[in-house]
């Protein structure tokens, strides 16, 4: 009859643990296995390129070069201008010439040439002695035509002026002569002193008139 031999205590009640310890082990081994281990949040940039999700498809970068690098971030520029405002035109205006200079231009029609021994005549004689030209004699003309046709006789019983450049009153071409109610001379003579002193040239008195309808 063979003998037994007795374990001790202590090694009888660990045994237990060691059981549990290892089927503990195994549970978490199977576990490990089941559980996909990537499917944590992963912050590795080599992971999002390569994995499925992506379907294969590169990650897109963008490389930031430094202060110290030679490339130059180039930002387009956009500017606008409103539309030129047009520019006003400037038109001088007309005025009455009152210079005594003989190159006055006028828009007196052209007078022709006068008959020999008429009044007009002799006014041209008269202007072209003091150095004026056949613009100041046309500007005469067309004066006078609109006060009196260059009638000596002609006379405006509403106002009494008289003659050939209407004198107001007749009697003022006395200064000119005793004949003035009859002579074309005496007429023109004092017409021309009359326009000279007041308006400087016959074109200066007929843009006056163009104006005023007066001289």
């Amino acid at each position: 009859m063979e003998a037994r031999v007795r374990r001790p205590r202590a090694a009888r009640a660990a045994r237990p643990v060691v059981v549990g310890v290892a089927f503990l082990a195994a549970i978490g081994f199977f576990l490990v296995n089941i559980v996909d281990p990537y499917s944590g949040a992963v912050a590795s940039p080599d992971f999002a390129s390569s994995h499925s999700r992506f379907l294969g498809q590169s990650v897109q970068k963008l490389a930031v070069s430094d202060a110290s690098s030679d490339q130059k971030l180039i930002v387009d520029k956009y500017s606008s201008k409103a539309a030129p405002k047009p520019k006003p035109v400037v038109t001088a205006p007309t005025t009455t010439a009152t210079s005594t200079d003989s190159s006055d231009t006028s828009s007196a029609p052209a007078a022709g040439t006068p008959d020999p021994g008429s009044a007009q005549a002799y006014a041209q004689g008269v202007l072209t002695s003091q150095g004026m030209g056949a613009d100041q004699f046309n500007c005469l003309v067309a004066l006078w035509n609109r006060e009196s046709s260059w009638n000596i006789y002609a006379y405006n019983s509403s106002t009494g002026a008289y003659g050939i450049p209407q004198a107001l009153p007749g009697s003022k071409m006395a200064s000119s002569g005793a004949d003035w109610a009859t002579s074309f001379v005496t007429q023109v003579n004092w017409g021309l002193g009359y326009v000279d002193g007041r308006y400087g040239t016959p074109c200066g008195a007929w843009e006056h008139s163009e104006s005023t309808g007066w001289y």
